[in-house]
């Protein structure tokens, strides 16, 4: 007979422990506190998010059980992914890395503590994992090998401390090898003048303060885009290099770009220090350094000055004054530009939470400011950002006041091409097509090497019914911004444009690189259900809308007409493989 105020049950149990622990302590304890329970309260938000529970988090470990087993590998996914982000913003020996062990199994529950072999097994799991790994038992593995997108490697029969029998241990693999071609070369040299900004690092000993030297990067990045006579890396693929060891060489050769900026900021108080360096990419040569001291309100001068000096550095064979290029650049006062700052740094990271902090934050901006295009701009872009992801209540409203933002922010500087950007996509929202596209060609007529416009432009053509030319123009946003975090935009942009165009077999294939690059973004899952059932693998195409619901419980075949498609017979095309594939 049971104890009483026991319960027995099965659950997805979900154990993390960091590794190297005692060595981060050793060497500066407070700040290993400090990053510790930012990661705590991270990991603690995403397992509610996948509808787990936090049962303890003593020290450096963390427990948590699950309803189901795709739950809590998602939510290990993404833990591991959002870890990698926030580490790449610290100094390499204090990163925190996590091992992570799933099993699902019996446990006896008491007080909302959980007990048993279920819980050693997980626990065990993870000391198997690597660093910044994923261990899962044989039993999780038998009810998540076919609904989910990921890989496993099996690491065969293991003999675990205290457990009786042998258990089969696979590890998630953490890299994709089913990457398209497109976005795993190595990529020729542009015919004209080729550049990455890589993101300035930190020097003031403050994390608080990485979305400062961020926003120089950006700055300094938006400026030199501008130029028709260069090829300029977007900024989300060169920050996918922040605090990596990677040579010049390696990084030149990934982006197919020449030379490479980089540098450092170091601010204390009023003043600042910015030193930057060029170098040759191909050849390992620096070109030039400098550095440079001023006052925090000499911040728009010096990055002017360090614009014109790469400009002049690279450009020496085309006579071009870039000065004439950045002057419309919008100079705010420094608390405004502080704020969009930390607006940017938020926006992409994409998340329900950023973009909420994010709206917060440029609401003040905009009321302080209401001058301001960039504040404007931005505002506008997070709220439709907000409703594409279905983070509001009234869509409608939300859209208005997005389209109120993005119309004066044009009005406030016509030459914006991040103004242009956000009103193409509210007018997209509001199903103004032709708009939408006229206003992404004229940001990328303002800034040729404005990748998100590239993307967008793409968006708008997939549901404008023209296939072929989105497909060109996401191929040419990978191309801006290879290494992007938000590459799963145009993957699905691309497993849309093939579904519309019959071409089911490519479109299951770019569907399937979406879930992976994001394995809870609606849009490639809605492509993958679609396109197996139009293919007639009617079972695995059931097996997609059932992993769909997972993430999604209330997902609809209705949610297809939400999409901004131009033509209906589109929109019924999308339908018809959802409903053949069992959505309701």
């Amino acid at each position: 007979m049971a104890s009483e105020g026991f319960r027995r049950k099965l659950a997805a149990i979900l154990s993390a422990d960091a590794a190297g622990y005692s060595r981060l302590m050793n060497e500066d304890e407070e700040a290993t506190v400090r990053t510790l329970k930012a990661y705590r309260k991270m990991m603690s938000a995403l397992i509610g998010k996948h509808q787990g529970r936090l049962v303890d988090s003593p020290g450096d470990n963390l427990l948590a059980e699950f309803g189901s087993v795709v739950d809590a590998i998602r939510c290990a996914w993404d833990i591991q992914n959002e870890i990698k982000e926030k580490n790449a913003g610290l100094a390499e020996n204090r990163r925190m890395l996590f091992r992570i062990g799933i099993n699902i199994g019996d446990v006896i529950e008491e007080e909302g503590r959980i007990y048993g072999d279920g819980v050693n097994v997980a626990a065990r799991l993870e000391s198997l994992a690597k660093a910044g790994g994923i261990s899962i038992s044989g039993t999780a593995y038998d009810q998540v090998k076919t609904k989910s997108p990921w890989r496993y490697e099996y690491h065969g029969e293991q003999k675990l401390k205290n457990i009786k029998d042998p258990v089969r241990v696979y590890c998630l693999v953490m890299e994709s090898e089913d990457i398209s071609q497109e976005h795993r070369r190595d990529y020729e040299l542009p015919d004209r003048p080729s550049i990455a900004v890589l993101p300035f690092s930190n020097m003031s000993g403050d994390p608080e303060q990485e979305y400062f030297s961020d926003g120089i990067t950006e700055d300094i990045i938006t400026a030199l885009s501008r130029s028709a006579f260069l090829f300029v890396i977007a900024r989300n693929s060169s920050f996918f290099y922040r605090g990596k060891s990677i040579n010049v060489k390696t990084i030149s050769k990934e982006l197919g770009v020449r030379y490479i900026l980089e540098g450092s900021i170091r601010k204390s108080g009023n003043r600042l220090r910015v030193t930057a360096q060029l170098v040759d990419g191909t050849l390992g040569d620096h070109v030039w350094a400098e550095k440079y001291d001023g006052e925090l309100r000499d911040i728009f001068e010096l990055q002017d000055e360090i614009t014109q000096k790469v400009a002049a550095s690279i450009l020496t064979q085309i006579p071009i004054d870039l000065g004439e290029k950045i002057s419309y650049l919008e100079r705010p006062t420094l608390k405004t530009w502080d704020l969009l700052a930390r607006a940017w740094k938020l926006l992409y990271e994409l998340t329900e939470e950023s973009l909420t902090e994010g709206e917060t934050i440029l609401r003040t901006a905009v009321a302080s400011a209401p001058s301001s295009c960039h504040a404007n701009y931005l505002l506008a872009a997070t709220l439709i950002h907000q409703v594409h992801m279905g983070c509001v209540s009234d869509k409608n409203a939300v859209i208005s006041h997005a389209y109120q933002l993005s119309k004066r922010a044009v009005a406030l500087e016509e030459r914006s091409e991040y103004a242009h950007w956000a009103f193409g996509l509210v007018e997209l929202y509001r199903r103004n097509h032709d708009k939408a596209i006229n206003e992404f060609e004229r940001a990328i007529e303002l800034n040729p090497n404005c990748s998100v416009a590239y993307g967008s432009l793409g968006t708008a053509l997939g549901f404008s019914g023209e296939p072929d030319e989105s497909i060109k123009y996401n191929e040419i946003a990978i191309r801006l911004s290879p290494k992007d975090i938000s590459i799963f935009f145009r993957f699905s942009g691309i497993a849309m444009a093939h579904y519309l165009a019959g071409r089911y077999s490519e479109a299951e294939k770019w569907a399937r690189n979406t879930i992976y690059r994001k394995p809870n973004w609606h849009m490639g899952h809605t492509v993958l259900a679609a396109s197996l059932a139009q293919l007639n693998q009617l079972k695995e195409a059931k097996e997609a809308v059932d992993d769909y619901l997972q993430i999604f419980p209330s997902a609809t075949i209705a949610g297809a007409r939400d999409l901004p498609f131009k033509n209906p017979k589109d929109s019924f095309l999308l339908e018809e493989g959802l409903r053949k594939a069992g959505l309701k």
